[in-house]
């Protein structure tokens, strides 16, 4: 039996007792009854809070070990010899002036934003240099 079946069956005795609602030892029953019926409560809602964290602990523990394999893996090495042959431009924002250094591939989808000011920056492509 489980604490919630052993509540029930605690109540049904007391109630079978058909105690004077006016004793003092009535309303002391009542009351425990009533104090043991909250801990009960209160401990379902820390099995469900559990749970839950349990269950952001196993996302957390996969992302983490996708981030493991990532950089442990040979993607990781790939990844950056791909950054390293890209080429790199030196912009200035028209809006705030701030030199800003962009990346082939940034530069190819045509636009970003000022990471200075937030301006949207546009690049246009001459399609004989690409």
């Amino acid at each position: 039996m489980n604490t919630v079946e052993s509540l029930g069956y605690l109540k049904g005795l007391i109630e079978g007792l058909d105690l004077d609602e006016d004793k003092k030892e009535t309303k002391i029953f009542k009351a425990i009854v009533e104090v043991i019926d909250n801990i009960v409560l209160d401990i379902d809602d820390v099995y469900e809070e559990l749970d839950d964290i349990a269950e952001q602990v196993e996302e957390i523990d996969a992302d983490l070990g996708e981030v493991e394999d990532f950089l442990s893996g040979e993607s990781y090495v790939d990844d950056l010899d791909d950054m390293n042959d890209l080429e790199v431009y030196g912009v200035t924002c028209p809006a705030c002036g701030a030199d800003i250094d962009v990346d082939e591939e940034t530069v190819m989808e045509g636009r970003m934003e000022c990471p200075v000011c937030g301006e949207i920056l546009e690049f246009e492509i001459d399609e004989d240099e690409e």
